[in-house]
């Protein structure tokens, strides 16, 4: 038996990256998966690497912006999975630059994606939880969710949001004696895909592409962390090991919160998960 066998768990932004391994990692453990994204050939790619390894998932196209579509996707695993139990809210872009070049349209993009999309899959994902028996809503933050950076303030101010957005939640939950426990997990540098579509100002990569690893070496660990160290996390507090756990934070950053690193965020001391 699995950590979380026989539950149905919901992964946003699993197409790639951190996303998928919380996937892969939540249905070795047991779980039947959901998996949503906008990118359709990831989310394949996702699905087959699940049942290949013997695990059950299905993908569903998600633009984390949309009410409707949360409230459409949500029906849709409710329908064909008979209930939610665990919602990995983790679906996130990153855009850097100085805070005088940032346009507003770049600030409005990445909240409406890191912080709109929380908002509606907390909000909307809550009441099916909890009527399913209960169960547990990750959002992913960042360690830029913790601690100001310059050249991040947009992408901290996002992630700074959730962070708070998972403790107010939860108190909510409890409040109201919702069977719903939502916490935050804070990443430090990884190497994901998301490197190769980062870099100043901009909504895509290029030329000017961060090097996670080149950054990791301002880290206490030297080097960058893997999706799967921070999908095991996830998979702690989807699990009953972590009943007493709720409205806190899960800092994974291979001790760069304890004071490692001694640049600014653009020469590689906090960047996006």
């Amino acid at each position: 038996m699995g950590l979380v066998s026989g539950k149905v768990a919901m992964v946003t932004g699993g197409g790639s990256g951190i996303g998928r391994a919380c996937a892969e990692t939540l249905a070795r453990e047991g779980a039947s998966l959901v998996i949503t994204d906008i990118d359709a050939d990831g989310m394949a790619a996702t699905v087959a690497g699940i049942k290949e390894q013997g695990g059950t998932a299905i993908s569903l196209p998600h633009d984390v912006r949309d009410e409707e579509q949360w409230q459409t996707v949500l029906a849709e695993v409710k329908s064909r999975c008979g209930g939610l139990h665990i919602l990995v809210n983790n679906a996130g872009i990153g855009i850097g630059g100085p805070l005088l070049e940032m346009s507003l349209e770049d600030w409005r993009h990445q909240n409406a994606i890191n912080l709109d999309g929380v908002f509606l899959g907390t909000k909307h994902g809550i009441p099916l939880i909890d009527q399913s028996g209960g169960g547990s809503i990750i959002i992913m933050s960042s360690v830029a969710g913790l601690r100001g950076s310059p050249g991040l303030a947009g992408y901290s101010a996002s992630k700074g949001g959730v962070r708070l957005f998972s403790k107010s939640a939860a108190l909510e939950c409890a409040a109201a004696g919702l069977k719903v426990r939502i916490n935050s997990v804070h990443p430090g540098i990884i190497d994901t895909p998301i490197w190769t579509k980062l870099r100043p100002g901009t909504l895509s990569g290029g030329a000017n592409a961060i090097d996670p690893e080149a950054l990791a070496n301002g880290t206490v660990a030297h080097r960058a962390g893997r999706p799967q160290e921070i999908a095991d996390g996830v998979l702690y507090l989807a699990s009953d090991l972590s009943s007493y756990v709720n409205g806190s934070e899960l800092v994974i950053d291979g001790g760069m919160m304890a004071g490692g690193g001694g640049r600014s965020a653009m020469q590689g001391e906090t960047t996006p998960n």
